[in-house]
């Protein structure tokens, strides 16, 4: 591969020039203690860190960055640090998917107006890794992503637990009056034992291993836990191989393409991934111009079944998957349905990086052969059409309960949380096992931001009655980490007009999940009388992100990216004068 030379990069044009701008960015440089010899004529790394004291999951990427350092002036570089919004998960309101956009326009800025050459990205909560590389794409310098990595396992009373996962599922315990306020005060502190992403296959892991598959980290790297002392070496190994990326020219656009894609996908649909990554992907793919739809995602889904024996589809957790061989020995068993030929960022073939890979645990890594959900019992991702999501809807048949997939039942209709939360558990709430719950007004628009608001609770009454499952229906998303047959992005969202506006309290709802329809029985003529008599709610903001945001965010179904960013040609370079 052909070397570009130092004069070559864009970095130069701040440093070599002998005008007085160059001798004040140099001076400048020189003013943090620098010597020049240490940076003039060297590949300048951005490492973007998503740090921060209130996202857990990238506590310790402060740490981190020293390791990335560490690599990058071993190989000749010149390691700047560069802050980014954090978007963790769990503290930021009212969603980290409001923010995910934001993010991704803050990277391609940070990137464009200093001297970066490429760029270590430093992320790993759920819409971090997404949002720094839809920045990155859309910059097209050289990247590697670094994920966080998982947390330790999670154990109590003799029982594993995941992050979210055994939240929820204790939490309808509690609900029903089966374990104490003691227990769950005792929870707090047993579920969640160290840094990291969430140690399930929630929305975290799920795109780390993604993008790991897509060829965009070291190989592996997706499924080092995060208190590994691998983990800062292979920091600093993205450090030192990013340099030579930037000699190398190996940008998005070299690197990433339908293959890439196709790899990940493979990847989602035999991790049984969070219905979350369906909306990234697009708005991923949309970047890089490269053609993603939910069809392509559900034609996948139904060639590749769930393998890797995980929670929430699963029995097992993160720092089990990363011991019985990690992502590479997914990848490995499943071959056949992968594009060896894509090319990764340590310049080789996914084929050639995934040769050698073993499998240690073949009940936590299944062959296809032997899988977690069969395909005849559900997919990681289906996609449901009808006249209650003329665009689609998505849901994790994998993950729901085999009898509800086939289902009719009355629904009950809830305009937002606060509404529902004051009726779901009042014993008068005509419910039982077979109605159908929908929460709507909680899409990109609607909410905004499209929260996870969509595993709606089950009513205590039932709960109590043994009851853990029900057909529920929303606009918004749902925490990876969840399960449930929960139908989700039902697109348009009712804010916008969407049909799922139109459904009331009583209506009959019809899901078939085979046939990949959801429909509500109600005539054209009473939807067309109800069409008529539907006014949009006024705009939740009238200033601020909130209200740019609304303005411009597009649908579930085409990746919820801001019509302004979605593709587009390049963007000049800074003037310097």
């Amino acid at each position: 591969m052909t070397r570009r030379s130092i004069d070559s990069l864009r970095s130069q044009r701040w440093y070599a020039s002998d005008d007085m701008r160059g001798f004040a960015h140099r001076q400048r440089t020189q003013q943090m203690g620098l010597r020049r010899e240490e940076f003039l004529g060297k590949p300048v790394v951005g490492i973007i860190n998503t740090w921060s004291e209130l996202s857990p999951c990238h506590s310790h990427l402060r740490d981190r960055a020293e390791a990335v350092k560490r690599g990058v002036w071993q190989a000749g570089g010149y390691p700047v640090e560069l802050p980014a919004l954090s978007v963790g998960e769990v503290m930021v309101k009212p969603t980290t998917m409001l923010y995910r956009n934001f993010l991704a326009m803050e990277v391609e800025e940070l990137l464009r107006s200093h001297p970066i050459d490429g760029a270590v990205l430093l992320g790993g909560c759920d819409k971090s890794t997404p949002g720094l590389l839809m920045g990155a794409f859309s910059m097209d310098l050289p990247v590697i992503f670094c994920p966080a990595g998982p947390m330790a396992n999670g154990q109590w009373r003799g029982e594993k637990t995941g992050a979210g996962t055994h939240t929820k599922k204790y939490w309808d315990e509690l609900r029903a009056g089966n374990i104490t306020k003691a227990d769950w005060v005792d929870l707090e502190s047993r579920m969640t034992r160290s840094i990291g992403t969430c140690n399930t296959m929630g929305t975290a892991s799920t795109m780390t291993s993604i993008v790991d598959a897509m060829g965009l980290t070291l190989p592996g790297a997706s499924s080092i836990p995060a208190v590994d002392s691998g983990h800062p070496r292979m920091a600093s190994a993205c450090g030192e191989r990013l340099v030579a990326m930037i000699l190398e020219d190996l940008k998005p656009s070299r690197l990433v393409d339908a293959r890439s894609f196709r790899n990940g996908l493979v990847a989602y649909m035999a991790l049984g991934g969070s219905t979350n990554a369906a909306v990234h992907l697009i708005a991923m793919a949309r970047r890089l111009g490269v053609p993603l739809s939910l069809d392509d995602m559900a034609e996948m889904a139904g060639k590749v079944p769930v393998s890797a024996n995980l929670f929430p589809s699963g029995q097992y957790l993160m720092e089990d998957f990363y011991f019985a061989g990690g992502l590479p020995a997914l990848l490995k068993k499943l071959q056949a349905h992968l594009d060896g030929s894509a090319l990764t960022v340590n310049g080789r073939t996914l084929g050639e990086n995934i040769a050698g890979a073993e499998c240690w645990n073949d009940d936590v890594i299944r062959d296809p052969e032997n899988p977690v959900v069969p395909l005849s019992r559900g997919k990681t991702l289906a996609v449901l059409r009808g006249n209650l999501a003329p665009k689609g809807a998505v849901m994790k048949s994998s993950a729901a309960s085999p009898k509800f997939l086939r289902h009719v039942g009355p629904a009950i209709v809830f305009d937002s949380p606060a509404e529902m939360n004051r009726m779901i558990d009042d014993p008068a709430l005509d419910v039982t096992e077979d109605s159908v719950l929908v929460l709507r007004n909680a899409g990109p628009v609607g909410a905004p931001g499209m929260p996870e608001w969509g595993n709606l609770p089950i009513p205590k009454k039932l709960l109590k009655q043994g009851v853990r499952d029900m057909v529920r229906i929303c606009d918004g998303r749902m925490s990876g980490t969840h399960y449930g047959t929960c139908i989700l992005h039902v697109s348009p969202e009712a804010a916008v007009g969407g049909p799922l506006a139109l459904l009331r309290t009583g209506d009959l709802v019809e899901l078939d999940v085979a046939a990949g329809r959801l429909d509500m029985r109600v005539d054209e003529a009473e939807l067309a009388r109800r069409r008529a008599e539907w006014t949009p709610a006024a705009p939740r903001y009238e200033r601020s992100f909130a209200a740019l945001y609304q303005r411009h965010v597009s649908q579930a179904d085409e990746g919820c990216d801001f019509d302004f960013l979605d593709g587009g040609g390049p963007v000049a370079e800074p003037a310097i004068y």
